[in-house]
């Protein structure tokens, strides 16, 4: 992030915080910067999406090591949510076993909403849902296909020695 970036402060608040979950109200944010968020902060999902490439608020909390996780434009906030840094990744021969915190890790990682994320597998929003709540797991034919949008997406969750 550029010194002098408006969105500095909530960079550095995100990165003094030690909590995995974070929820801010629009107003906590604008407190934060000192300035009013736009019309698009406001009303626009994209504003708030995890890319990396020219958005400076998003560099704010991707920096930090956080992802938006939900936006609630009702409610006007914004859930940021560290993923971890490691993960328990267990194997069934060289199938990963994909859990609900891998599970939850990709998706957001991807920056996608539960609905998209499911869309995107060619499964239901509330199968996403009861894998990231460990409801219930992914098949083997599933976890293959996870593994396999998880390279695509650069996702890393395991260690290649």
């Amino acid at each position: 992030m550029k010194e002098g970036s408006k969105y500095q402060p909530l960079l550095e608040f995100l990165r003094g915080s030690e909590q995995n979950e974070i929820t801010l109200s629009f107003a906590e944010i604008e407190n934060l910067i000192k300035d009013t968020l736009p019309n698009s902060a406001k009303s626009k999902r994209a504003w708030w999406s995890n890319r990396s490439k020219g958005a400076l608020q998003a560099s704010a909390w991707i920096e930090a090591g956080y992802r938006v996780e939900d936006v609630e434009f009702d409610k006007q906030q914004i859930k940021f949510y560290k993923p971890p840094n490691n993960f328990q990744v267990q194997l069934k021969g060289d199938t990963v076993l994909w859990n609900g915190e891998l599970i939850k890790a990709l998706r957001l990682h991807m920056g996608l909403t539960q609905a998209e994320f499911a869309e995107r597998l060619g499964v239901y929003q509330q199968t996403v849902s009861q894998w990231e709540i460990a409801a219930y797991e992914p098949t083997l034919a599933t976890s293959k296909y996870l593994t396999l949008i998880a390279d695509q997406a650069g996702f890393k969750y395991r260690d290649r020695g």
